[in-house]
């Protein structure tokens, strides 16, 4: 039997799909948003390798809960600072099949003030 895509999953395919095209050698920047935290990752998808990680989980977070859009801001800092260490300056930021407002847009702005180029 197939299974049937939720709207959910057919949006993160057609993103990721549009990604593939564009991406060339860069890695990518993908975020996961959930109900009480904001993930972010750099990940190299020819080595399959994630090669920098910040959430509102790590232990030096400042915000007191990861549901709002300052902790999201916090969370772009800390990945451009942890991709610049690692010596990445442009990446392709992958939404997933979040709408690019309130969280992800605050991870997205404070990333690219960190220094990111997408």
């Amino acid at each position: 039997m197939k299974k049937r895509m939720t709207p959910f999953e057919k949006r993160r395919q057609r993103v990721r799909v549009a990604l593939r095209r564009k991406a060339g050698d860069r890695p990518r920047l993908s975020i996961h948003r959930s109900g009480r935290h904001i993930y972010a990752q750099v990940i190299d998808d020819r080595a399959g390798k994630t090669l920098a990680a910040a959430s509102t989980l790590d232990g030096d977070a400042k915000a007191k809960t990861g549901a709002n859009v300052d902790a999201a801001a916090e969370v772009g800092k800390k990945i451009a600072e942890r991709a610049s260490k690692a010596g990445i300056k442009r990446v392709v930021f992958d939404r997933g099949a979040f709408l690019f407002h309130g969280r992800v847009k605050a991870l997205a702005d404070a990333a690219r003030d960190g220094g990111l180029e997408f």
